[in-house]
C-alpha cells in the first residue's frame, strides 16, 4: 500500500521557502575530489567581497591605522593647501 502524504499548509510552504533562501544565501557548492560538496559562503557586504568593499570605501588614514598597506595607491595625489612664502623683511618704518 502506497503512503499517504500530508499536503503542506500555506504557512509551512512559506517557512519551507524561506529556510530554502537562508541556505541558498549561507552556502554554496564547489567540487572537491570529483564530489559536489556544500561549503560556507565567502563573507560579503552588500553583496560585495570584503575586501572589495574595503577598498572602494575606505580612506588613506584608515587603511594606514588598520595596517593595510598594500591598498594604499601610491600615486593618490593629496590636497595640501600651500601658504604664500613669508616675507621675512622688516617692516618699512619698524
Amino acid at each position: 500500500m502506497a503512503k499517504v502524504t500530508k499536503k503542506l499548509t500555506t504557512a509551512q510552504k512559506l517557512a519551507r521557502k524561506n529556510a530554502k533562501a537562508e541556505r541558498q544565501k549561507k552556502y554554496i557548492w564547489v567540487f572537491m575530489n570529483g564530489k559536489q560538496v556544500r561549503v560556507n559562503s565567502p563573507p560579503t557586504i552588500d553583496g560585495m567581497d570584503v575586501d572589495e568593499f574595503i577598498q572602494s570605501n575606505a580612506d588613506l588614514i584608515w587603511l594606514h591605522q588598520n595596517g593595510m598597506w598594500e591598498f594604499i595607491k601610491t600615486g593618490v595625489s593629496i590636497n595640501i593647501q600651500k601658504f604664500p612664502p613669508i616675507n621675512t623683511e622688516k617692516f618699512p618704518g619698524g
